[in-house]
């Protein structure tokens, strides 16, 4: 008897799959709390984990205004991209939060905190591609680029906020795949 391969091969995660990850990494995200920093760097300045903070709050607030760009760009994109864009504004505002609550608070976080979470029009920098299909690979690439960055950087900061990198690093690939799925 003659061996035959199936009709259809799954080639990546099923959908299921990754909505659930997302699902639970949304749930663990949302359970934490901030924890005080430990890792205090010589002369009082930033702890490791303070930075590492305020910079993956800085990344959620460029790419939620990368978002903002394309929605502008494109209106046809917005129902299928405001609950992504909604996602990273709560991702800024769980990464802000944790750095208010250590005690060092970015001095423009709460202006452009609210100005994202406003759907303020992006700065006239943002650049959009110039078809619909190019500016959700932009946003697929810039969603698998920041959870790359995040996953590494969860090695080096304390847990709470290693489970936060990681959480949001798992949604960003989640996004990464919703943007990427149909456009094929």
């Amino acid at each position: 008897m003659p061996f035959t391969l199936p009709s259809r091969t799954p080639s990546g995660p099923r959908r299921r799959t990754l909505l659930a990850s997302a699902a639970g990494a949304f749930a663990l995200a949302g359970c934490s709390t901030a924890e005080p920093s430990t890792t205090e760097t010589s002369g009082g300045g930033p702890s490791a984990a303070d930075r590492a903070r305020a910079r993956a709050a800085r990344d959620s607030r460029a790419l939620a205004e990368r978002y903002a760009a394309v929605i502008t760009a494109y209106p046809s994109l917005a129902e299928r991209l405001r609950p992504l864009r909604a996602e990273v504004v709560r991702h800024t505002a769980a990464f802000e939060s944790g750095s208010r609550a250590s005690g060092s608070p970015s001095p423009s976080a709460s202006a452009s905190e609210s100005a994202v979470a406003a759907g303020a029009t992006p700065a006239p920098s943002a650049t959009v591609p110039a078809t619909e299909k190019d500016a959700l690979k932009e946003l697929a690439s810039a969603e698998r680029t920041l959870a790359d960055q995040r996953a590494k950087a969860l090695l080096d900061v304390p847990g709470e906020l290693a489970r936060l990198l990681a959480s949001v690093a798992a949604a960003g690939a989640a996004h990464a795949y919703l943007l990427t799925e149909g456009t094929k």
